[in-house]
């Protein structure tokens, strides 16, 4: 899908090429994700695919076509750009931005009104309560998803992502990993992702090119990096606890799989919740409304003070350590750590409680690994 031979840039004034001689194939359907240290020319790289920088000498290749033949107007319209600032006009409504190129290419309205719909629905913020504010009025998470929105709004068959989720907080940046993650099961489209940090890198590339003063170090899969670092500087890269990173290799969902959760209703009796705190492994158990959505806990801890009479809704906990199932093993070891807790409760999109893993089964799983 994209194919770079020989690309080599140079800035005026510069002795040493920003980019130098490389090669790199990006397969369709792939997420690439471009990492190393701030100059290394990721972000060149990147910018030279659309031509916001065009290179020096190589040549750039898209679905086939050198993409210096392609009217770069037409070429940007056809290739989704995602960048850290987000880059919303704050004059415009939320809707208007992720109509921007869709406008541009001059479809009908009603379609240009149905696909931001559709869209919106896809990043999850409803359309009815987002689609005529302004960004300020937005937070920076729900900016970002905008962004991915309009990235996507023409349907491009690329997407360019630069650093997307470095300006969030961590907790958000997580979720919007996760999500995209998601997004991208489904969407299948060819990513190139720039960022520095090489924990996101491992979660979110089917491939990894490490980059250091504009040369490619090593292009492989987030395992082979792991396990088989092309030299001293990958292995520095990297750094130490590489069997804590590997869990970002592994998403939740393939590890709960056999492990049900049997949740309690908030309007259960004691003589319930004892029965089933007594035989529960776990050493928390969630809490669901009528609609199956998670209320809160209720721990072990609470046997020995239980009067008969009282109700799950006196006893429980609200809120609780809670991950999206979508999530890797290094988000849930991450959320235990940031909660303090020695258990994560996993729910689904309706956040209803689907699974539930413990510091020890983390911990199990780190052996197995390093075994």
């Amino acid at each position: 899908m994209i194919r770079l031979q020989g690309v080599t840039k140079k800035y005026k004034n510069q002795d040493i090429p920003a980019v130098s001689n490389l090669d790199l194939h990006i397969t369709r359907g792939e997420t690439c994700v471009l990492v190393g240290s701030s100059g290394c020319g990721k972000t060149t790289t990147m910018k030279m695919i659309n031509r916001l920088v065009n290179p020096t000498h190589g040549s750039i290749y898209i679905n086939g076509q050198d993409n210096q033949q392609i009217d770069p107007v037409k070429l940007r319209q056809n290739i989704g750009y995602v960048i850290q600032e987000i880059g919303l006009f704050p004059h415009m409504t939320i809707a208007d931005n992720v109509a921007t190129v869709p406008r541009e290419k001059k479809w009908p309205e009603r379609k240009i009104q149905n696909r931001v719909d559709d869209l919106l629905h896809l990043v999850g913020l409803d359309p009815a309560e987002y689609r005529d504010r302004k960004p300020a009025s937005l937070s920076g998470g729900q900016r970002q998803r905008v962004g991915v929105a309009r990235a996507l709004a023409a349907d491009p068959a690329i997407l360019l992502m630069d650093e997307p989720f470095g300006a969030v907080d961590p907790i958000t940046r997580t979720h919007l990993q996760n999500q995209f993650l998601k997004l991208q099961e489904k969407l299948k489209k060819t990513v190139v992702f720039v960022t520095h940090d090489i924990d996101e890198a491992i979660k979110m590339g089917d491939t990894i090119a490490v980059m250091r003063a504009g040369h490619l170090v090593q292009h492989d899969s987030p395992d082979k990096i792991l396990s088989e670092p092309k030299d001293d500087f990958v292995s520095a890269l990297i750094g130490g606890n590489r069997t804590i990173k590997r869990l970002n290799l592994i998403k939740i969902r393939e590890v709960i799989k056999n492990q049900p959760v049997h949740p309690l209703k908030v309007n259960s009796s004691m003589d319930t919740a004892k029965d089933i705190l007594i035989r529960a492994q776990f050493p928390a158990v969630p809490v669901v409304d009528d609609g199956g959505r998670l209320v809160g806990i209720v721990t072990k801890n609470i046997l020995a003070g239980l009067k008969k009479r009282a109700r799950v809704a006196d006893v429980m906990e609200p809120g609780g350590c809670v991950i999206d199932a979508e999530a890797t093993l290094g988000d849930a070891l991450a959320t235990m750590l940031n909660y303090g807790e020695r258990y994560v409760i996993i729910v689904d999109d309706n956040y209803s409680p689907c699974g539930l893993i413990t510091f020890s089964c983390l911990l199990e799983l780190m052996k197995d690994d390093a075994a």
